[in-house]
């Protein structure tokens, strides 16, 4: 089973960009489809986007659709979320997430690995 460690959220700007990344232990990473999922405070976790092992497909929520750009690379280990014209309502802890039994992390899923997390914070 792989360990997923978060990092590169932070305070942006409206507008402003982030790059988002999970590096995961473990020799299978290749195995697993990944996602992202993000949860504001008093709210429940969202799901945000999900990517298939090779990277061929991808899939998002309405709300990041056009916006966030999920991506991998297997060769690092490494899943990313580009966020670009961020706004306030994006503001949440988000996590990445494994799951070697899917194709991939859809709306619906229910992984079986998460992160710790990594605070985004857009101001307006």
């Amino acid at each position: 089973q792989v360990q997923l460690v978060e990092s590169g959220g932070g305070l942006v700007q409206a507008g402003g960009s982030l790059r988002l990344s999970c590096a995961a232990s473990g020799r299978t990473f290749s195995s697993y489809a990944m996602g992202w999922f993000r949860q504001a405070p008093g709210k429940e976790r969202q799901y945000v986007a999900g990517i298939t092992r090779s990277g061929g497909t991808t899939y998002y929520a309405d709300s990041v659709k056009g916006r966030f750009t999920i991506s991998r690379d297997n060769a690092k280990n490494t899943v990313y979320l580009q966020m670009n014209s961020l706004k306030p309502e994006d503001t949440a802890v988000y996590y990445c997430a494994a799951d070697p039994r899917l194709i991939i992390i859809t709306t619906t899923s229910r992984p079986s690995t998460w992160g710790q997390g990594t605070q985004v914070t857009v101001s307006s």
